[in-house]
C-alpha cells in the first residue's frame, strides 16, 4: 500500500491537507437550516435525471411511429421500466420545483445584490434551461396531451415579434409537427439542455466561489454569527439531504408512478389541453388576455427577471425603501400562486 500511495503521489502531486483547503470553505452558520441551502438539491436531482435519462435512452426510439411503444415498453415490459421511468419524471418535478424556489430564496433575500448580480442572470439562465428541459421531456412520450401541448407551444411562440416565426421553425424543424420534430425534441432534451446547464453550473459555481455565500444581516444572522466548515460538516448535510430526497422519489416513483396516456392523434384535438404544471401559470395568462398582450407581457415580465438586481437598485433610490423588492415580490409569488391554483383547478 505504501508504494501505490508513493506512485499515487509522484503523479498526483497534492496532498489531503492541500486537497482539504480547497474544498473547505466556510460556510455561514444559517446554511445549516436546510431552506438556505436549496442550490444542492436541484444539482443532486440533475444527477439523478442523468442516470436514470441514460438508462431509459436505451429503449427509448425518437420517431413518432416508434416513441409511443417504446416508452409503452419501458412501462409495462422493461425490467423495472416503470421504476426508472416514474423516477425520471417525479425527479424532474421536483428538480423545478427546487430550482424555483431556489431563486425564490436568493431573491427574498437579496442574494443576487452588488457584486452578485451577474450570477443572478446565470441563475434565471438555469432556471429557462430547465424549464424548457422540463418541456421537452414531457413532449418525447407521444400522447394526446404532449403532442398538443408542443403544438399550442409553437404556435404561441409563432407570435413572438421578430424572431417568433423562425422560433416556431427551429423547435418543430419545419411549419407544423412533423416526422422531424420528436428528433430534434430528443436531441434538445438529452444533448443540447443538459450540456447547457453542466456549462451554466460551472459557471454558477465557480461566482459563488468568487464572492462567496451571501451573509444574512438581519437579527437571525446575528444571533447565528460565524462560519462552520464545508468539508466534512456542509458535505454530510447535502448527502443527509440527497438521502431524503432519494427516499421521497422512490415513495413517489412506487405510491404514483408514471402511467400511460392516450396516443398522440393529429387528426383528433382534446377537449381539455393542459400543460405540466410549471407552465399553468402561462397556459392560464393566455386564456385571460389576447395571443399578443399575453406574449408581450410575458416577455416583458421574464426580461425584467434578468435585470432586476439593476431595477432593484433604481426602486430602492427612488423610493428610498431597502425592502420595496420584497414587497413586490409577495406580491408576485401570490399571483403566480393563484393563477396556478386556478389552471389547475379550471375544466377549460
Amino acid at each position: 500500500m505504501g508504494r501505490v500511495a508513493e506512485w499515487f503521489a509522484e503523479r498526483v502531486p497534492i496532498s489531503g491537507l492541500e486537497l482539504r483547503e480547497l474544498t473547505n470553505e466556510p460556510v455561514p452558520n444559517h446554511l445549516k437550516r436546510w431552506w438556505f441551502c436549496l442550490g444542492g438539491t436541484p444539482a443532486y436531482l440533475f444527477v439523478v435525471q442523468i442516470f436514470t435519462g441514460i438508462l431509459l435512452a436505451f429503449y427509448y426510439q425518437p420517431a413518432p411511429n416508434t416513441a409511443y411503444e417504446s416508452v409503452r415498453f419501458i412501462t409495462e415490459d422493461a425490467a423495472f421500466g416503470w421504476y426508472l421511468r416514474s423516477l425520471h419524471k417525479w425527479g424532474a418535478t421536483l428538480m423545478i420545483a427546487a430550482v424555483i424556489l431556489h431563486q425564490m430564496r436568493v431573491y427574498f433575500t437579496a442574494a443576487y445584490r452588488r457584486p452578485r448580480e451577474l450570477n443572478w442572470v446565470i441563475g434565471m439562465c438555469l432556471l429557462m434551461a430547465t424549464l424548457l428541459t422540463g418541456f421537452t421531456g414531457y413532449s418525447l412520450v407521444f400522447e394526446q396531451l404532449s403532442y398538443w401541448g408542443a403544438t399550442v407551444a409553437a404556435n404561441i411562440s409563432d407570435a413572438v415579434p421578430v424572431v417568433g416565426h423562425v422560433a416556431k421553425r427551429m423547435l418543430l424543424a419545419g411549419d407544423a409537427y412533423n416526422a422531424l420534430t420528436l428528433p430534434r425534441f430528443y436531441i434538445l432534451h438529452a444533448a443540447v439542455l443538459p450540456t447547457t446547464i453542466i456549462l451554466l453550473l460551472v459557471v454558477h459555481i465557480s461566482f459563488i466561489r468568487l464572492h462567496g455565500i451571501t451573509e444574512l444581516d438581519d437579527g437571525a444572522a446575528s444571533q447565528e454569527a460565524g462560519h462552520y466548515d464545508f468539508f466534512p460538516d456542509h458535505l454530510l448535510t447535502e448527502i443527509i439531504i440527497g438521502l431524503v430526497l432519494m427516499i421521497l422519489l422512490s415513495v413517489l416513483a412506487t405510491v404514483l408512478p408514471a402511467m400511460m396516456g392516450p396516443k398522440a392523434d393529429p387528426l383528433v384535438t382534446p377537449e381539455e389541453i393542459k400543460p405540466e404544471w410549471f407552465f399553468y401559470v402561462s397556459f392560464r395568462w393566455l386564456k385571460l388576455f389576447s395571443l399578443s398582450f399575453a406574449v408581450l407581457s410575458t416577455g416583458f415580465i421574464i426580461g425584467a427577471m434578468f435585470l432586476w438586481p439593476w431595477i432593484d437598485a433604481a426602486l430602492r433610490k427612488i423610493t428610498r425603501n431597502e425592502d420595496i423588492s420584497v414587497y413586490i415580490g409577495i406580491l408576485a409569488t401570490l399571483t403566480l400562486i393563484g393563477l396556478t391554483v386556478w389552471e389547475a383547478l379550471a375544466t377549460h
